[in-house]
């Protein structure tokens, strides 16, 4: 039998060591959900927001937590996709689809992240998160999104490898 120990454990994280192995879970939250939405106009939504941890704003899909709201545990990946995704761009998908799902990190953290394909997006307002976050909307061409990036990368802001991930289930 496995024996887990709990090292630390704050609000939002807890630290656990199996045998010599020590990694990170969330204590609030369920799994991550990252949508992959495309405008009628052939543009990537990202969004742009500073990162603690790196020190640096970093481009990234839209995503968030699932089960992160208090009386909403439960919530579906679905549904915390939609909403994630008209918080922080302010675009409401028609339709969402599941494209695949697994560990983005598996050797730091227990956390699964599940993309989706958002469809049939409206513009409802300007996104930008929610109180909590300073997050900035951008929508990129595809035409162009790799140059987009390589010229944000320059100015310093990092780039989430999960974007090629993104970019990979738009062109299949």
């Amino acid at each position: 039998m496995t024996v887990e120990d709990t090292l630390h454990e704050g609000e939002f994280l807890r630290l656990k060591r199996v045998g010599t192995w020590e990694y990170a879970e969330r204590v609030n939250a369920r799994c991550a959900v990252v949508i992959v939405a495309v405008t009628d106009a052939g543009e990537l939504l990202l969004v742009e927001q500073p990162r603690q941890p790196v020190g640096a704003n970093v481009l990234e899909l839209p995503a968030g937590l699932v089960g992160d709201i208090d009386g909403a545990e439960d919530e579906e990946m679905a549904v915390a996709a939609a909403r994630e995704l008209e918080e922080e761009t302010g675009y409401r998908a028609g339709r969402l689809e599941f494209l695949a799902g697994g560990p983005p990190s598996a050797g730091l953290a227990n956390e699964a992240a599940y993309f989706y394909r958002a469809f049939d997006l409206q513009r409802i307002d300007a996104g930008g998160g929610d109180d909590s976050e300073q997050i900035t909307p951008h929508a990129v061409p595809l035409d162009g999104i790799e140059a987009w990036l390589a010229a944000r990368a320059g100015e310093g802001v990092l780039v989430d490898p999960k974007i090629y991930a993104g970019l990979y289930f738009v062109n299949r």
